[in-house]
């Protein structure tokens, strides 16, 4: 993942799909009958082609030692995954093992699409993986998916932009919301002209963590919008004046960003701005992207607020489609991808640091520098977090498509933040409800 949680769905809308879908959820199309007979599973993730080529040896080795099962892979890049996704599961053409994330399970799972993992616990082990990012696959005490990793977010930081312009490093135990505003506006007006401090940070995940730091959060246990007006209000007054100040781009670059860019079309993996929001597992994309030696920061305002704002939680999360006709073959792959230190091995840190106790202490050795650092990272900031994160219910997918816009309104000036929070609320009140 990168700053934003997952970007929107089919234009119908996920409910409107699974809705539309006969019998979703009522037949889950059931286990094949004969468990001898060749099998061959479609797998679905998103990412860049390194992704894809880690993820290729790994069921490469499944497929070795699992010679009756065969994996077909689906891949794309993100901005388009959930459009597809969406469009095969209303068709009744779902994967069999699904990558998703953010509130997708829950979206998907409480719409019967998702298998409960409680029917293929003997197959696909759960004791040695970290409780918290495996709560993020829990809804309902059914569980519907495994986290392909742990992950965090932070601020990425680029030491050249700083050393080029100048500017010290900020202290990520001390610093606040106002040095970040600072220390990007000392960057962008010392450097050359298209070279930003940052990028714009608004995304949901962001907004979550900075309700957290004020005691809030984007949603409520019971499934309501918990973040404040005032709140809101705040964070886009913060980040015109980031825009006014030329500290982040202006609105139309901001636009031309808006969603998940590939790494290497970012600002921070052209070499074009000194920090970026972001999660712990994009730091060696964008490392290879910039080509520059790039480091991890705690999120300004963690040592000066009420409560912790950032948390850990699962990178991706791997479900099996409730219709999928070979349950115990798709709880097999996802048991090996997950459990297995050879798998563990091939993909490392690239879904996150390994979720699985024994396959992180097995692959943390051979960690690439960046991975290495993630991993030292979160076990830095671990002991520190907040409580895990409450997904938003059915419909909070929504909230990334309505931020985007909102967003946009106001950095262009045609809402003030006040307008702005109070439209994103209002939005977002009536997609979950």
């Amino acid at each position: 993942m990168k700053r934003s949680t997952y970007r929107r769905i089919a234009a119908l809308g996920l409910a409107g799909l699974l809705l539309a879908l006969p019998g979703c959820g009522g037949d889950s199309g059931g286990a094949s009958d004969d468990p001898n007979a060749p099998v061959t599973l479609r797998f679905s993730w998103w990412g860049n082609q390194d992704r894809a080529a880690l993820t290729q040896k790994a069921i490469d080795a499944f497929q070795t030692a699992n010679p009756g099962i065969t994996v077909k892979p689906e891949y794309g890049d993100f901005n388009g995954y959930f459009d597809k996704l969406a469009t095969s599961v209303a068709a009744n053409d779902a994967p069999d093992v699904i990558t998703l994330g953010g509130a997708y399970p829950r979206e998907y799972g409480d719409r019967g699409a998702l298998l409960d993992l409680a029917e293929v616990k003997d197959t696909l082990k759960t004791d040695k993986i970290d409780a918290a990012s495996l709560s993020n696959g829990n809804f309902d005490d059914k569980q519907y998916g495994v986290p392909t990793g742990v992950n965090a977010f932070g601020v990425v930081v680029n030491p050249k932009v700083f050393k080029a312009a100048g500017v010290a490093l900020p202290d990520d135990s001390t610093w606040t919301w106002d040095d970040f505003q600072r220390i990007a506006g000392q960057l962008a007006k010392a450097s050359p002209k298209g070279t930003y401090g940052a990028e714009d940070p608004t995304s949901a995940d962001v907004l979550d963590l900075y309700a957290r730091q004020r005691g809030e959060s984007l949603y409520t246990d019971d499934g309501k919008v918990g973040l404040g007006e005032q709140t809101l209000t705040d964070w886009f007054t913060m980040t015109t004046g980031l825009r006014d100040a030329g500290a982040t781009p202006p609105a139309a670059v901001t636009s031309e960003l808006a969603g998940q860019p590939a790494p290497e079309q970012s600002l921070m993996g052209r070499g074009l701005a000194g920090m970026q929001l972001d999660w712990t597992n994009q730091l060696g994309s964008l490392r290879k992207a910039s080509g520059s030696e790039l480091q991890l920061l705690r999120a300004p305002g963690e040592g000066a607020a009420t409560k912790p704002g950032m948390w850990l939680q699962a990178s991706q999360i791997y479900t099996i489609s409730a219709r999928t006709k070979h349950q115990e073959a798709a709880a097999k792959l996802v048991d090996f991808l997950v459990n297995d230190p050879a798998a563990g091995k091939i993909t490392l840190a690239n879904r996150g640091i390994p979720a699985n106790s024994e396959v992180l202490a097995a692959v943390k050795p051979s960690l690439p520098k960046d991975e290495a650092a993630s991993a030292d990272f979160i076990a830095a900031i671990a002991p520190k977090v907040g409580p895990a994160l409450i997904i938003g219910p059915t419909g909070s997918t929504e909230s990334v498509k309505i931020l985007e816009r909102t967003n946009a309104e106001v950095l262009f000036n045609r809402q003030t933040p006040a307008q702005g929070a109070k439209r994103f609320l209002e939005e977002l009140a009536a997609a979950i409800q």
